[in-house]
């Protein structure tokens, strides 16, 4: 435990406020946070001060929370995820423990706190991280109770698997309660309807999943929010059917994303599912449902049309599970890492390596980029390419750990030599922080920092800002907007905006500038920088016997 408290010492709390959130996820909810803060409505998730009904407010709390001890800033945004990377990493310990002894839980700890997308995952300010851990606990202690042959305290374990589903459902939703029923559908399906339950104990999952998941529900439609709630229903309904969050992408986009960003667990599982029964009883049953778990997440998040990595993140705990059950297995000789996933772990972290290369190479030199795609690149490309983030020769550091970490594990691995397994989740982990420390703040300069640093440059009670052309949060929480400030609702009119007889300051990416320049014409350029141009609504123009600002014609 206190080498798991120092990991995150390490890897998870330095340096976590050091960039600017990210647009939209992590902006967005800390803004949410930020605007209870200031109306004192904590049962009310707002943006812009009106009701957002895409998330319930289980995270947004925690923000809050944390926003009260530290500020209203980035750090204090993404430091309850430090601490449920701090959390999960110690449950997964304690749970492999149970099921397998000590060393089955420091494998899997280390596969989990190794693996490259989990330790970025836990160092932003996105809800998926306590979403995932509350439905993590909601199974464990599931399946403790249906093991009841090993672990006693049934209506304890019942009890507690509907309060952390609960809680999952608090935190972004009913889709936690959807593949919990799919996964314990499937699972009858695969016993053949062998279980124990009884009707008390069904009854007592129902109760306790209700009043805790449910509270918020019922105190909105109490508060006579009730249309908040049908809202919300109707979004995560929607997300199944449409492009909700404008990211769609290729079927296989998550098979990819978690292939290459759970590296290096994700060769290693691959060798995790045997035919036959290798244990039996709590330790069979836990990871048949990790195996369900995994091929649901897949199946489930590749029907859905908008592709975000995050959405499938769930699957991190079967997959450094199965990973953890394959060295496990190996170190007691009762499995073999094939010769074929030691050539695929080297074919994996050699791609992982040519691409940081060469990302570090063509953002050092960006004019090579600029002169083979000049034609088909859009201003705010060019701008964002002309940036100067200091891409220097520190950049090929993570190149250089993970090329030495496959180098010096690999041929160990195939000696069975346990070391290498060491070096090798050493090398991956290095890597990905030194790639956060070297990549992250460069990246964050070019594609948002221009329009960011203009929008703190006016914040505060006397002065406005919005962003045009495209949708934005960042003028929510660095503007500092405040109730009544701008016309309500998440998307900015501008023909409202133009009828405030102050000032509005105008942020836009250049691809799209022109076209509001000409849209509308009383707007004044004060500049560029990056991909983005900088304007000013000196105040609405009020004609002799005319009420409306003058606007050109679409």
């Amino acid at each position: 435990m206190l080498l798991l408290l120092l990991y995150g010492l390490i890897f998870l709390l330095p340096f976590a406020g050091s960039v600017h959130l990210f647009d939209w996820d992590e902006i967005i909810f800390a803004e949410a946070a930020r605007e209870m803060i200031v109306s004192s409505d904590y049962l009310t998730v707002t943006i812009n001060y009106t009701p957002f009904w895409e998330k319930p407010p289980g995270f947004i709390w925690m923000q809050v929370l944390s926003m009260k001890l530290f500020g209203i800033n980035e750090f204090a945004a993404r430091f309850p995820n430090v601490l449920s990377g701090m959390l999960t990493l110690m449950l997964v310990y304690l749970a492999g423990r149970k099921l397998h002894g000590d060393r089955f839980g420091m494998l899997w700890t280390l596969s989990f706190g190794t693996a490259i997308l989990p330790l970025f995952y836990f160092r932003t300010g996105i809800i998926d991280p306590w979403f995932n851990l509350f439905i993590f606990l909601g199974f464990t202690f599931f399946i403790l109770y249906l093991a009841h042959e090993r672990f006693e305290r049934r209506h304890l374990n019942v009890g507690l698997s509907a309060f952390f589903l609960g809680l999952a459902v608090l935190t972004k939703g009913p889709v936690a309660v959807l593949i919990f029923a799919l996964s314990f559908f499937i699972y009858l399906v695969w016993v053949r309807g062998r279980i124990s339950v009884k009707f008390s104990h069904i009854l007592l999952f129902i109760v306790v999943l209700v009043v805790t998941g449910g509270s918020w529900f019922l105190v909105a439609v109490l508060t006579g929010n009730k249309q908040v709630v049908v809202d919300f229903i109707q979004y995560q309904a929607g997300l199944f059917s449409s492009d909700f969050a404008g990211h769609s992408g290729f079927p296989g986009f998550h098979f990819v994303i978690l292939f290459f960003g759970v590296f290096p667990a994700s060769v290693l599982m691959l060798k995790g599912f045997p035919r036959k029964k290798e244990e039996e009883g709590a330790a069979q049953m836990f990871r048949t449902w990790m195996y369900i778990l995994f091929f649901l997440v897949l199946i489930l998040f590749t029907i859905v049309r908008t592709k975000l990595v995050h959405y499938s993140s769930l699957a991190y705990y079967p997959m450094t599970f199965i990973a953890a059950w394959v060295m496990h297995n190996w170190l007691e000789r009762r499995v073999e890492i094939g010769r074929w996933q030691i050539a695929m772990l080297g074919v994996v972290g050699a791609l992982l390596v040519l691409v940081t290369f060469l990302v570090s190479t063509l953002l050092r030199f960006p004019d090579i980029i600029a002169e083979r795609f000049s034609e088909r690149m859009s201003p705010y490309t060019e701008g964002v390419l002309a940036t100067d983030a200091g891409w220097g020769i520190v950049a090929y550091i993570p190149s250089v750990i993970l090329l030495a970490g496959l180098v010096f594990s690999l041929g160990r691995i195939s000696r069975r030599d346990k070391r290498g397994l060491f070096i090798l989740h050493g090398g991956v982990v290095l890597f990905t922080y030194a790639s956060i420390l070297l990549y992250v703040p460069k990246f964050e300069t070019m594609v948002q920092q221009p329009a960011i640093n203009f929008i703190k440059s006016h914040a505060g009670p006397d002065e406005r800002i919005v962003n045009l052309g495209s949708r934005s949060f960042a003028p929510y929480f660095y503007g500092q907007w405040m109730p009544g400030e701008m016309p309500p609702g998440i998307d900015v009119d501008m023909k409202e905006v133009m009828k405030e007889k102050e000032p509005v300051y105008v942020v836009m990416k250049a691809d799209r500038s022109e076209r509001v320049f000409t849209k509308y014409p009383g707007l004044v350029r004060l500049g560029a920088e990056g991909g983005f141009v900088f304007a000013v609504w000196p105040g609405a123009q009020v004609q002799e016997g005319v009420s409306e600002p003058v606007l050109s014609s679409d």
